[in-house]
Formats: C-alpha cells, structure tokens, sequence
C-alpha cells in the first residue's frame, strides 16, 4: 500500500504540473487585455505599462510561468486582480458553499440511484424496470440549466418554498442539490442495474437463494456488496466534479461558489484567479480519486495493492 500510494503521489504532481501547463498557456490565449479592463478604458498607456510591469505581465511567457510555478509550490496562487484579495482567501470563502452542495447532491443522487438501480435489476424487464430506465434517460439527457429554471419556477417562484437565488442558508441549496442529483441518480442507477445484472447470475446467488437466505439479505449483503465497486468509482468521479465547481447551477442559482467565481475571472481575464481556481479544482479531482482507489480496499477485501 505504501508503495501504492507513492506512485500516485508522484503521479499527482505529474497531473499537476501538466495541468499548470495547460491552464497558463490557456489563459493567455483568451482575448483582451486584463490590466485595461481593470483600469476601465480611460486609463493612459503609461498607467496601463506601469501596472503591467507591477504585475510581472511585461515579462516572458516562459519567465512567468516560472514565476508563477514557484509561488504555487510555496503555496502562494497570487492575489485576484478584481477583488484584490489573495485567491487562497478566495477559495476559503467560497469552497464551503461548492462542498455543502456537493456533499448534498451525492448523498441524494447515491441512495436514490442505487435504490433505483437495485429495483430496476431486481425486477428486470417489468413496467417499474422499465420506468427507472425511463426515468434515469431523462436525468441523463435533460440540460441542466434548464432543470435550474424548470425548479425555480415552480418551487420558488410559483410555490415560494425556497430562495430564487443567493445563499441563505441551507435552504438556498435545496434546489441546486436536487438539480445535480437528478443526473447523479440518472448515471448511479443504470450503472448499479448493469453491475447487479451481471452479479444475480453468478452462482453463489442461488446458492443463498437455494439455502433460503431472506431476499433483502441476498441482494444487498451477497449481490450489492459485490456489485459497488463500479458504482463506487461513479460516484467518486461525480462528487470529485462537484468539488471542482458546478458551473452551470451555481451560476444559475447566483450561489457564491468555486464554479461561480471561476465563470467571473474568466469573464473578467482575471489571470491570477482562474490559474489558481483551475488548479485548486484539479487537486481535489485528483485527491479524491486517489481516496476512491484506497476505499476499494475495505470494501472489497479481495482488492490488494501490490
């Protein structure tokens, strides 16, 4: 395990360093000028030279990606240039809001999407089999912004249950959650279905059903223990997507978010912030696959890192 666990720290920091790469090289190419759009279009040229040269703008690419290297390993990611606030503080700000909205939606989309999948596998090829599939399809396919604007007008609009936008609490998170849950339970119950498919068939679930071991026992101690693993994984890389930043909802809901700020510094060519932002979001993805890997381990007794 330790050996295990070295290798995909060094690869981790390969990722990083590829993705720091990419993400300087990226921003660089988005169009406009940050340090005029800062200073509005009145600004002199001498002014907008002298706050390029206080920023380390006027130098070469190559030296300030160096520059920029450097300070993230001392773990410095720059200061915003709307706000003026460090990025770090910018993340710590908003972070809690993107992780109580992503902890919220995997948990719904989690328990309902392996309910329905065990179901739908259960009782395959009937109407409710058939409904569940229907159901997950549309999870799947219907855009998310437009689920938003469906739920916020009917919940919160219409019925005035919940907040239109903003966070005020727990209840501004309602109807985000349940908007990024519907595709989480979409994806979640047809890959628990396919995998519990595959495991009612083995022999050792006649063999339970043969000895008489109670049906609730038999699917879920005997197949779905078996049957996680792929779902498992699923569910790492939705809840690692959903600590990056969910774009779409948190802009639509207004929610103060990681994914929110990142659309505004981009919209804004606030350099700093998106370099930073982007490679917050990759170490979180990458983190939390790493911890996926090491769960398989526990639940799977027979999974082994050699």
């Amino acid at each position: 395990m330790q050996k295990y666990l070295l290798k995909r720290f060094v690869s981790l920091l390969g990722t990083l360093l590829g993705v720091s790469i990419l993400v300087f090289l990226m921003v660089h190419m988005i169009p406009g000028d940050p340090v005029r759009y800062i200073m509005g279009e009145y600004a002199t040229d001498e002014a907008i030279n002298a706050m390029k040269v206080q920023l380390g703008l006027d130098q070469p690419l190559i030296v300030q990606y160096f520059d920029f290297l450097a300070r993230f390993i001392q773990g410095d990611l720059g200061t915003s240039l709307m706000t003026g606030i460090t990025v770090w503080e910018e993340i710590v700000n908003r972070f809690p809001i993107t992780f109580q909205l992503a902890c919220y939606s995997v948990i719904l989309g989690s328990v309902l999407g392996v309910l329905m999948g065990v179901i739908a596998a259960v009782k395959q090829n009937t109407l409710l089999d058939r409904f569940i599939i229907m159901f997950s399809l549309i999870g799947i396919s219907a855009p998310g912004f437009w689920i938003a604007l469906f739920l916020i007008w009917v919940f919160a609009y219409k019925l005035g249950w919940f907040p239109i936008s903003g966070y005020e609490g727990f209840f501004s998170l309602v109807l985000p959650a349940v908007t990024l849950s519907l595709l989480s339970i979409g994806n979640i119950a047809r890959m628990t279905r396919s995998s519990m498919l595959d495991v009612i068939k083995q022999d050792y679930m006649r063999t339970a059903e043969a000895k008489g071991a109670p049906s609730l026992s038999r699917v879920f101690s005997h197949g779905l223990q078996n049957a996680i693993i792929p779902v498992i994984t699923l569910i790492g890389i939705q809840f690692g997507s959903l600590l990056a930043g969910a774009v779409i909802t948190e802009t639509v809901f207004a929610l103060p978010g990681i994914g929110n700020f990142a659309i505004e510094a981009i919209s804004k060519r606030d350099i700093p912030t998106v370099q930073g932002v982007v490679l917050f979001m990759a170490m979180i993805y990458t983190v939390v696959n790493l911890t996926i890997d090491i769960v398989y381990s526990f639940v799977d007794p027979r999974i082994r890192y050699e």
